[in-house]
């Protein structure tokens, strides 16, 4: 009998077959369908870069056999402009948390999207910490009880968006771990996007959300999504709103702008050029 052989082992690193995220959490939906767009895609994966920073979600770069890097806390976004700067040709993805993207990383999200550096960003929004202790953070809705919030959150949350609409994006999109199909959709229209990428997904914490919220099993803040979720028509990334009654979902921004990497070779090609017209030497190199 012929050993049966998952579609997507060819993309896992050996020896890391098995995953430490909790049942039931949406980390490994999200990784699933990331590698189920790079497959249909029929995607190089030797040029390819996986970047990730602290966080739960911040593990994908280990379990992927491509080329990546495990940031320090917030420093995803910076490391994965870096390598895009000197290796433009390669396609750059960040997969990390709402904690590490939007708290201490917020402003490294804010400038890579304003200069629209050709990088693909996924945040799985879990609503809190959930590797140190269940801590609210800066998507963790109104009301929510945490460990730093046990008689409520009164903190507005971000709308992650809309500001990353306002700063500049190219591709937003949102979708819930009960939306599978058009995660993976989503990813595969980010990773042909020259410009700056970005796709939060509404993920699944039991363990130290869900059971704060009197959602304990996983099958119940899936169907939280499933009952609150609205796919909008009207591209419009101010109006989608996020409540414990309401989600809005679907894909806000598709626009083409110059790309920053673009940018900047076309400036030196520039500077070369006027060099070389002037009779000056130059043994730059790009």
């Amino acid at each position: 009998m012929s050993q049966l052989v998952h579609p997507l082992e060819k993309f896992v690193r050996p020896g890391m077959e098995s995953r430490i995220w909790c049942s039931g959490c949406s980390n490994g939906i999200v990784l699933n369908e990331f590698l189920r767009a790079v497959d249909e895609l029929g995607l190089d994966t030797s040029k390819m870069v996986l970047v990730s920073g602290i966080g739960c979600a911040g593990r994908a770069s280990g379990y992927v056999d491509m080329d990546g890097f495990h940031a320090t806390h917030g420093r995803a976004i910076p490391v994965a402009v870096g390598i895009k700067v000197a290796k433009p040709e390669l396609n750059v993805v960040v997969i990390s948390g709402d904690g590490d993207l939007f708290s201490i990383g917020g402003n490294h999200f804010l400038h890579a999207a304003r200069r629209n550096v050709g990088i693909k960003v996924i945040c799985i929004n879990n609503f809190n910490y959930g590797m140190t202790g269940g801590q609210a953070g800066p998507t963790t809705p109104m009301g929510a009880f945490l460990t730093t919030t046990p008689y409520g959150n009164i903190e507005n949350p971000l709308n992650l968006v809309q500001l990353a609409a306002a700063v500049g994006a190219t591709y937003v999109a949102r979708w819930t771990a009960f939306h599978v199909g058009k995660i993976k959709n989503s990813i595969k229209k980010a990773l042909m996007k020259k410009g700056f990428a970005f796709i939060e997904v509404v993920g699944i914490c039991p363990e130290q959300y869900g059971r704060r919220q009197k959602m304990p099993r996983p099958m119940d803040m899936m169907m939280w999504f499933k009952k609150s979720s609205v796919i909008s028509r009207e591209l419009d990334p101010s109006k989608a709103e996020f409540t414990q009654e309401r989600i809005v979902v679907g894909e806000f921004v598709d626009v083409e702008r110059p790309e920053y990497t673009e940018l900047i070779r076309g400036q030196i090609n520039s500077i070369i050029e006027k060099l070389e017209k002037e009779g000056k030497a130059t043994d730059v190199e790009i």
